[in-house]
């Protein structure tokens, strides 16, 4: 648990509805250019951006939303994106969106759950300007920000307070994460990390279940899941115990395992992911290609 510790300290370093894609118009060359610092809400941790894909595409090409990391109380889309991402994804065609969101103790794990939600249903309400099709969207997280994409991606009360239903994402993208039984990761935790989670968390049993993505799998969930881990003992057997419930309620889930292992390893999957020759990238690749393929 110890390494799990150091694994967290390391990352705190660190609308309208959907447009069918026939009816959107190929955007004009001047969308092509990023677009930073767009408020989605009022408030001013309420931010991202936005990049297209780096060439013309001839229709609307999909959309990547990447939550990042921090323990649920640091961390930004400016330095906990990964610059291999953007580059990687951008060229590969699609467009990609990384946002900030609310962090504890100034927020709830809930609020941040909802600005996560919040920031999709700007990015659906702002497609047509931006130019991507949000009908092909992937919600991306990395640590904490997986717990968050998981939480999105399980409990319909956040995208559903945002007249959003789960079916809008065409799956979610899990990198390292591991407090998907929030409980669970709570009791094993050691002494370095039992106060992050508290302060995330807190000590009722039932708000920490109700934050726990693992208990909400009896669905409705979003129908497509790549889990993705580094080889370390609470990422390994919370991926795989949340991949197992939510095959049992009908959604379609990948997990993977790569070496890697504490701090070097976690960072590694956010930091890497993207570059060629990283494993994960090939991975998350061919899963993307297969999710965004027309139904």
């Amino acid at each position: 648990m110890r390494a799990i510790g150091w694994v967290l300290a390391g990352l705190f370093l660190a609308g309208p509805p959907a447009l069918a894609q026939q009816q959107m118009a190929s955007p004009p060359p001047s969308a092509f250019a990023p677009k930073r610092d767009l408020a989605y809400g009022p408030l001013p941790e309420q931010k991202l951006d936005y990049h297209p894909p780096v060439a013309a595409t001839r229709s609307p090409p999909p959309l990547v939303v990447f939550v990042h990391g921090g323990g649920w109380e640091r961390g930004s889309k400016d330095n906990a994106t990964g610059v291999a991402k953007i580059r990687h994804f951008t060229g590969e065609g699609y467009a990609f969106a990384t946002i900030n969101y609310r962090l504890v103790p100034g927020a709830t794990v809930e609020q941040q759950a909802q600005d996560v939600a919040t920031a999709i249903a700007w990015l659906v309400a702002h497609a047509r300007e931006l130019g991507f099709d949000p009908d092909r969207m992937v919600l991306m997280g990395h640590s904490a920000g997986a717990h968050l994409a998981a939480l999105v991606g399980t409990d319909p009360r956040y995208m559903h307070g945002q007249d959003l239903m789960l079916d809008q994402l065409r799956g979610v993208v899990l990198l390292d994460g591991a407090a998907y039984d929030v409980p669970a990761q709570m009791a094993a935790a050691g002494r370095f990390m039992r106060p992050i989670y508290t302060k995330a968390f807190g000590s009722d049993p039932a708000r920490q279940r109700a934050l726990s993505p693992i208990a909400h799998t009896a669905g409705p969930n979003v129908l497509s899941f790549l889990i993705l881990h580094v080889r370390r003992d609470d990422g390994t057997r919370q991926s795989e115990a949340l991949a197992a419930a939510l095959r049992a309620e009908g959604s379609k889930v990948e997990v993977e395992g790569f070496e890697g292992r504490g701090l070097r390893g976690h960072v590694a999957m956010n930091r890497q992911l993207g570059e060629a020759d990283y494993p994960a990238t090939a991975v998350v690749d061919r899963w993307l290609s297969a999710t965004f393929a027309p139904r």
